[in-house]
């Protein structure tokens, strides 16, 4: 997904703050189970709530005011477990941010092993 940093993502060292890159991975997210075929809203209007466990992001190389950049994710499933290998790249290919971020199903509020969100995303899954 291509992005752009606004102006208003800056901290006082005219970089980009880190909690944005939570930002940018959310989004593209969301975007991916969209296009996929199944909204955020969809979802939780059929009692399905994909909720994140866990996130870990290692920062390599800063954003700046006015960069473009791509936000890519993979996906994997381990058991109840939708794991979302996701990079931010400059244009030029370096990478400014990793993230590994643990979703977890819950159905009409009670844990599930999301199968439903697997058939969805069965041909992304790896």
């Amino acid at each position: 997904m291509d992005m752009e940093v606004r102006d208003y993502e800056l901290d006082c060292e005219q970089i980009v703050n880190n909690a944005n890159y939570l930002h940018y991975m959310e989004h593209t997210r969301h975007k991916f189970c969209k296009d996929a075929g199944l909204s955020f809203i969809e979802m939780h209007n059929q009692g399905i709530d994909a909720v994140v466990r866990k996130i870990e992001v290692e920062y390599k190389t800063s954003l700046r005011g006015g960069d473009s950049f791509l936000s890519c994710l993979r996906l994997e499933r381990k058991g109840p477990r939708f794991i979302f290998h996701q990079d931010i790249l400059k244009p030029n290919g370096d990478v400014c941010a990793e993230g590994v971020v643990t979703v977890v199903v819950l159905k009409d509020g009670k844990l599930s092993r999301g199968d439903e969100l697997a058939a969805v995303f069965g041909r992304y899954i790896r």
